[in-house]
């Protein structure tokens, strides 16, 4: 798998991508801007199958979101990418990013749905923004910790926070549906992978392997 990061992808992006891998017959856009008519229409026009990941885009898996109009799609695409490595089995999938969320997909491949919480750096500037004295600290390799000094005692509240808050979301949703194989990915997988004492699985790529999977089932259902 390649890939190409872009801090706003334009179409002259698209022109280098284009350029470098001129065989490219389907693509997917999911984008989170709500402008971005200019790079689907370039994908339409230069591209000879392009779909556009919405909540009416027809997926491998059945989606039990109440209101799926609101639903990210990055949560989506990585519960259809779960459901492509897991066929058949429960899956939880943690995606550790500005915010972390915690999304279930049933060995029935139904979405559930799941909980959103504040990510890592985000615990970290909420406590030094809405406080006097508190510093702004960076996040670091977890470690065993006592809170003996305001450095370690934020670190250690943001560690075991997310540990407990991490476990107890785990074994909600196992007594629920059953033992889940845990997913990790983004950005702050790594850390997470530390702190979550359980069997788990981090695939840093889920959420791409599901694009391309809701691309493939799509291209089958067209012809």
């Amino acid at each position: 798998m390649i890939s190409f990061s872009a801090d706003d992808f334009s179409t002259s992006d698209l022109d280098i991508i284009l350029s470098d891998y001129p065989g490219i017959e389907r693509v997917i856009l999911s984008s989170v801007k709500e402008n971005h008519n200019d790079l689907l229409s370039a994908l339409r026009t230069r591209i000879p199958y392009t779909v556009e990941l919405s909540h009416n885009t027809p997926l491998p898996i059945l989606n039990d979101y109440q209101s799926p109009e609101t639903l990210g799609k990055d949560r989506i695409a990585a519960a259809v990418g779960a459901y492509k490595l897991f066929p058949n089995q429960n899956a939880l999938i943690i995606d550790a990013g500005t915010a972390v969320t915690y999304d279930l997909l049933d060995k029935n491949g139904h979405y559930k749905g799941g909980f959103i919480t504040p990510g890592l750096r985000m615990r970290f500037k909420a406590l030094n923004y809405f406080t006097d004295k508190l510093p702004l600290l960076e996040p670091a390799t977890p470690t065993e910790i006592e809170g003996t000094n305001t450095s370690n005692s934020i670190k250690g509240g943001v560690q075991y926070g997310l540990q407990g808050e991490a476990m107890n979301i785990i074994n909600f949703f196992t007594e629920k549906y059953g033992e889940p194989i845990i997913v990790l990915t983004g950005g702050d997988a790594s850390y997470f992978e530390k702190i979550v004492k359980i069997p788990k699985l981090v695939n840093h790529e889920i959420t791409l392997l599901g694009l391309n999977t809701i691309l493939e089932f799509n291209t089958i259902q067209k012809t």
